[in-house]
């Protein structure tokens, strides 16, 4: 199946990241969500990245020009009908997903091809919401989309080989490095990251070290970019319990279990960088 118009539903962080890799490689992209007001954050969002890229000479002002062209706001999921590819990355909540995926049933086409973005869900457990789960596949991108390679390709238990190998080239097309992950809990790169961030939080709430310490310890001694708990602000706190809770329900073994303290500070509202407030303050 050819691939021309991708409908993207969410335009926050990942939404918009993934808007702007689809738009730069010439696709024909719908940005969608439930507010105007959180389409215009998203576009500018785009644009701002754009714009650095311009400035540091990697894309020249035409290309950035014709990629802006390539995206048009949406606040009406009506406007899903004519898309070949719809891209869902909402928040990380099993009945949200569902509910946009049962209205979108009555809306695509019958071939249209289905993705989630989620990074921890069961895709077999989304996919039996629509009437056609043969057409949904998980494309797990990973934060930020413009930078990273990797995109987790997630077979669903109905999802058909050739829509496996649809997306499987697409993301090639797109410049990611796609990579076969079988349906279980967190996929590959959250289930091995998560529990050691949740790790990194334990050690705090012992009192073993410091926060800035802890994340030290694994920026220079095992030569991470950024500590653990660093990268949980970045991420989200309120995510990285959603997708502990996730991996403990889903796989029932008592190593997943969320840490007491990050359960606190998402009670607290205390999430990361977008709240301002995570294990570090970024309000000052």
């Amino acid at each position: 199946m050819e691939i021309k118009n991708i409908f993207v539903i969410g335009a926050g962080q990942m939404g918009s990241g993934i808007a702007h890799v689809f738009a730069v490689s010439g696709f024909n992209v719908c940005l969608h969500d439930l507010k105007s007001e959180f389409v215009e954050r998203g576009l500018a969002n785009i644009k701002k990245n754009l714009a650095r890229l311009v400035e540091k000479g990697k894309m020249d002002q035409s290309a950035m020009d014709a990629a802006l062209a390539n995206i048009r706001p949406s606040t009406d999921v009506q406007n899903a009908k004519d898309a070949d590819l719809i891209i869902e990355a909402a928040v990380e909540n099993m009945a949200i997903k569902a509910k946009i995926f049962a209205e979108l049933d009555g809306i695509i086409k019958e071939n249209t091809i289905v993705a989630s973005n989620t990074s921890s869900l069961p895709i077999t457990e989304i996919a039996a919401v629509m009437s056609h789960p043969e057409n949904f596949i998980g494309m797990h991108f990973f934060n930020p989309v413009p930078v990273m390679k990797l995109v987790e390709v997630i077979k669903g238990l109905a999802t058909s080989p050739e829509v496996f190998n649809t997306i499987k080239d697409l993301a090639i097309k797109i410049g990611k490095e796609p990579v076969e992950v079988e349906d279980f809990p967190g996929f590959v790169g959250n289930r091995i990251l998560l529990p050691m961030i949740n790790e990194a939080v334990y050690t705090l709430y012992e009192g073993v070290a410091s926060i800035e310490d802890i994340d030290a310890v694994m920026r220079l001694g095992m030569n991470h970019p950024m500590g653990p708990l660093q990268l949980a602000d970045f991420i989200g706190l309120d995510t990285c319990l959603s997708i502990m809770e996730t991996l403990h329900e889903g796989l029932g073994d008592s190593k997943y279990r969320p840490c007491p303290l990050l359960r606190k500070y998402v009670k607290a509202g205390w999430l990361g960088r977008k709240t301002g407030r995570g294990f570090y303050n970024y309000e000052k």
